[in-house]
């Protein structure tokens, strides 16, 4: 019979272990060992590793810890499940602007009450939003300025991780994009603004963009020739906006929202109408203002149609003055027929030219032959009036009163009597030019309109 220390030496290879075929009386049951109580305070090491390390072939109920999304994980026959919540960002709303703070909102699924917002470019974070609280699954977030300080045409790659740390099982990326461009840019609180005082381009680079507009056309020159005889105002240019709580020209209320989709949008600025001629239109995408109507003439020539209708010249009464477009400007006035005559104001953006006037009884008691008045507009942030009317030309009268041009830049009328030449509408006005009465060489001569002008608006925070 063998002896006891025989048979334990048997049991044991030569570094120490317990040989496996020697333990055949040992029966380990499942009950064994996941029924009995565990009063080990330590803990349970499992096997770890990223997504990619994941055995492959697991058996049902393998376990292990992902240290790619930082969850316990098991293998139920099928696919692995993590245990625990791993968020999904669904989607990211809103527009990154070069150099503007504006806000996206996220949509999510499983997130905890706060998240962290996480700004990468390629592989390098550049931002992150920490302690965002979501709400019914959603989060408003600005832009951190790290992130809209990057250049068009960057991506960037927006991720959020749960308040235990638990990243997201995706991102969603956003293109940084440069803003529209054109004219000359300012700012006024919220408001990013494009004033074009000459021709230009608009370019336009977010799609379907809400604009304000404010679009005036060239105003007319003023009447009035050598025949002699007080000419009539020039008309303003058409006036015409969308701005909230403003209005058009001969508008009780402002015009519809305009839409604007991306690219390059033509933008004309009209020209002033030389003494004698219209005014030029201005054109904006689908917005047209058309040019003022120049005044009238003692000679039988009637004062045009136009954004606002010139003024008649004297001696000419109805079917003589010239008549605004609706939605646009006010016709101009009358000539008057008594003696001592003068002609009729142009029309202005928010009222009729004046009618003619007796010079030596009604000068300068009212204001017959003046320019109609323009309308107000705060596009740029602060009240500027523009589109006024051309006065009508005087002859006599001894007082040096000059007939005024309607507020807004309107061009002042002539005055033969006391030489007195008529004065131009003011430049990117939309202004109509006063009316010359042309009776001494050189003296009191018709003068030309002011040209138009274009501004574009939108609200940055509304992007």
């Amino acid at each position: 019979m063998a002896s006891k220390s025989k048979i334990i030496a048997e049991l044991f290879e030569a570094d120490g272990d317990i040989i496996a075929s020697a333990l055949d009386n040992v029966v380990v049951t499942p009950t064994a060992i996941s029924d009995q109580p565990n009063t080990s305070t330590g803990g349970l090491s499992l096997p770890a590793g990223t997504t990619a390390q994941r055995p492959s072939s697991p058996d049902t109920g393998e376990s292990r810890y992902n240290s790619s999304n930082g969850s316990l994980e098991f293998y139920d026959g099928s696919i692995w499940i993590a245990t625990n919540l791993i968020p999904t960002l669904d989607s990211v709303s809103g527009t990154i602007l070069v150099g503007v703070s504006t806000s996206l909102t996220l949509s999510m699924t499983n997130a905890t009450d706060t998240i962290d917002v996480v700004f990468k470019e390629g592989s390098t974070t550049i931002a992150t939003i920490t302690g965002q609280s979501v709400s019914s699954g959603s989060a408003t977030v600005a832009v951190p300025s790290a992130v809209y300080g990057q250049t068009a045409g960057d991506t960037i790659t927006i991720s959020i991780n749960n308040q235990d740390g638990t990243p997201s099982s995706n991102s969603q990326s956003k293109t940084v994009i440069a803003l529209p461009s054109g004219g000359t840019i300012t700012t006024s609180g919220d408001y990013r603004i494009h004033t074009f005082t000459s021709s230009g381009t608009f370019t336009n680079t977010i799609a379907s963009l809400d604009v304000e507009y404010l679009v005036i056309a060239g105003g007319a020159g003023g009447g009035g020739d050598s025949s002699g005889g007080g000419g009539g105002g020039g008309g303003a240019g058409g006036y015409r906006t969308n701005v909230s709580g403003q209005t058009s020209g001969r508008n009780s209320s402002a015009e519809s929202a305009l839409s604007l989709s991306t690219g390059n949008k033509t933008v004309t600025v009209g020209s002033g109408g030389a003494a004698r001629a219209n005014g030029g239109d201005s054109v904006f995408d689908s917005i047209t203002s058309i040019g003022g109507g120049t005044g009238g003439i003692q000679s039988g020539i009637s004062a045009s149609n136009g954004g606002s209708g010139g003024g008649a010249g004297r001696d000419q009464l109805i079917g003589t003055r010239g008549i605004g477009t609706a939605g646009q400007g006010y016709d101009g006035g009358y000539g008057d027929t008594n003696s001592w005559r003068s002609g009729g104001g142009g029309g202005g953006a928010s009222q009729d030219g004046g009618n003619g006037g007796n010079d030596q009884v009604e000068m300068p008691n009212t204001s017959s032959t003046y320019g109609g008045n323009g309308l107000s507009s705060n596009i740029t942030g602060s009240s500027v009036t523009r589109a006024g009317g051309g006065a009508g030309a005087w002859y006599t009268g001894t007082n040096n009163t000059i007939p005024q041009g309607g507020a807004g830049g309107g061009g002042n009328g002539g005055k033969s009597q006391k030489q007195f030449n008529a004065t131009s509408g003011t430049v990117n006005t939309g202004s109509g030019g006063g009316a010359g009465d042309e009776r001494s060489a050189g003296v009191a001569l018709a003068a030309a309109g002011g040209s138009g002008i274009v501004i574009v608006r939108y609200d940055t925070t509304a992007i």
